[in-house]
């Protein structure tokens, strides 16, 4: 082992396959997290189960490590901002506290001239009623919820009473586009003007998790381009370290707009661990370690497919795959609906 321990807070499915290419870079990883059953204690050199707010539990963790990153956006900023002020956190807190709010996300994204939805600050039903313009949209909580938590589709006013939303909370409200496609660029940052950029990946999703992801994305040029140029505006302006996921929309008149920034290594990036020489993963590590910048290069275009809930059951049994196919599983002792609980690739 070399003498870097990464700490990781989080202990799902990304802290897991964080665990396993710092393995291979001979980085030893802790992982912290407050599920006493995170699967990526399977995978880790030592796991630490407490609260995040755990002051005491949170100041052994960063005895232990050298540096700290973290495997999804949800972990409290008075967390990251606490244990950076003992081992350098990156990406940096501030980061994570700008994108954990999606009014807020989107706002710094507009300032940079990149084009995002439509979208309007909702704070009560009243907001809402004088809103016809932004329908058919998507009502989100303006903090928290992902793959499809907290997010209500309206298309018409009527609909409102019908959702039981709660609006003790805060909302954004996005107007929905004639979809044609959505992408994600998966862009790796070690540095000033120093990146390693994986091509456009295309993705499907169902009941608003992700379903599918292939490479080559079936885009024109010109959306390829734009996508990478975006990505390393963002990046660059965040003065971001690691690797960063930008989600893309595509209309049916090919514009673009960026949907989410994801501050950490991405589900859609997964078949990056067998297409290319260094996974998204491995860059991550080796970003926020302050290891060797290695070039990315294609191996194989590819495609990944979720197992969700019990479609992980025949591949538990020994599903016999090609020699171009690659079973990962996650290793979650509970299946439920909608769980993530393994995925595979394929090669082409």
């Amino acid at each position: 082992m070399s003498e870097i321990t990464l700490g990781i807070l989080g202990g799902g499915q990304l802290g897991s396959m964080l665990s396993v290419a710092a393995k291979k870079l001979k980085v030893k990883t802790i992982i912290y997290s407050d599920d006493k059953e995170a699967p990526a204690q399977n995978f880790c050199d030592e796991f630490l189960h407490a609260k995040y707010n755990d002051k005491n539990r949170i100041y052994e963790f960063a005895k232990k490590v050298n540096i700290i990153t973290y495997e999804f956006e949800n972990i409290p900023f008075e967390t990251l901002n606490e244990l950076n002020k003992l081992k350098a956190v990156l990406p940096k807190p501030s980061v994570n506290r700008l994108i954990q709010h999606r009014l807020a996300e989107k706002d710094f994204i507009n300032k940079l001239n990149i084009s995002t939805t439509r979208y309007v600050h909702i704070k009560n039903k009243e907001d809402l009623l004088p809103l016809d313009d932004f329908l058919p949209g998507i009502l989100k909580t303006t903090t928290l919820g992902y793959d499809g938590k907290g997010q209500y589709p309206i298309n018409n006013i009527q609909e409102i009473d019908s959702l039981n939303i709660d609006f003790n909370k805060d909302y954004i409200l996005e107007k929905l586009i004639k979809l044609k496609k959505e992408i994600s660029i998966i862009i790796t940052r070690f540095s000033n003007n120093k990146y390693e950029i994986y091509e456009p990946i295309e993705n499907t999703h169902e009941n608003q998790i992700l379903r599918h992801s292939k490479i080559p994305a079936e885009i024109n040029e010109k959306l390829i381009n734009k996508s990478k140029e975006w990505a390393i505006m963002i990046a660059e302006e965040l003065k971001y370290i690691g690797t960063l996921c930008i989600e893309f929309f595509i209309d049916r008149n090919d514009n673009l707009y960026v949907n989410e920034i994801a501050p950490r290594v991405h589900n859609s990036g997964h078949l990056t661990i067998n297409a290319y020489n260094v996974s998204q993963f491995e860059n991550h590590v080796r970003a926020v370690c302050s290891l060797e910048q290695v070039e990315i290069k294609k191996i194989s275009n590819a495609e990944m497919i979720n197992l969700i809930g019990n479609q992980i059951i025949p591949y538990r049994e020994n599903l016999k795959l090609n020699d171009n196919q690659f079973f990962f599983d996650y290793l979650k002792k509970e299946i439920k609906k909608n769980r993530k609980m393994g995925h595979l690739t394929i090669l082409k």
